[in-house]
């Protein structure tokens, strides 16, 4: 299968990006193809112009749309399978996958008269701070995944999977011996297992 990934995350030297690439490695052992927008390399725009908003909020799909949005809307037209690999910052993706998804799933491709095809499957891998209980006690976990999964993706895609990889801030001395390896193989794994 075709694997498209939105990465994003402003630093190279994070665990998010081992994450990303452990993923990768497991996609590529078993023979799918991979191809990959870097957000923050990119440095893909993520305010909307008033045009953009006055073509969304108005339902107007005869407006233009920017081309570097074209473009990452060919990217999902060409996959099978879309996946997001992000930090969570504040109980949300960054700023920077928020505002692609603000231009991306634009009115005429991802909703209305959407021209985007129906995905295989959607997964969302992000990397927390917070160890996954605390995300269940404040009701976090489940915000996370009603915007992403029950919004975001909805039902632009057949399956979808939300996987957390948990207890990974710099604070904490023993994130490297506690959960480095267990979280780069789940990486690895879903990348192997689509």
């Amino acid at each position: 299968m075709h694997v498209f990934i939105v990465y994003a995350h402003p630093s190279e030297d994070s665990f998010t990006r081992r994450v990303r690439d452990a993923f990768i490695e497991g996609c590529t052992a078993t023979g799918h193809s991979v191809e990959i927008s870097d957000l923050y390399k990119m440095n893909f725009r993520t305010d909307m112009s008033e045009a953009e908003y006055l073509r969304d909020a108005n339902f107007n799909d005869t407006l233009p749309v920017e081309s570097d949005v074209v473009a990452e809307q060919e990217k999902i037209n060409r996959c099978e399978v879309i996946v997001f690999i992000y930090p969570v910052f504040w109980t949300e993706a960054p700023a920077k996958l928020v505002g692609w998804f603000n231009r991306v799933w634009s009115y005429g491709f991802a909703y209305g008269n959407r021209s985007m095809k129906s995905l295989k499957k959607g997964i969302c891998i992000c990397t927390s701070g917070h160890p996954i209980g605390r995300l269940k006690e404040y009701g976090h976990l489940e915000a996370m995944k009603t915007v992403m999964i029950n919004d975001r993706l909805f039902d632009r895609v057949a399956s979808s999977e939300f996987v957390v990889l948990d207890g990974m801030t710099k604070a904490d001395t023993e994130r490297r011996k506690n959960n480095w390896k267990r979280h780069l193989d789940t990486a690895y794994e879903t990348g192997r297992n689509l």
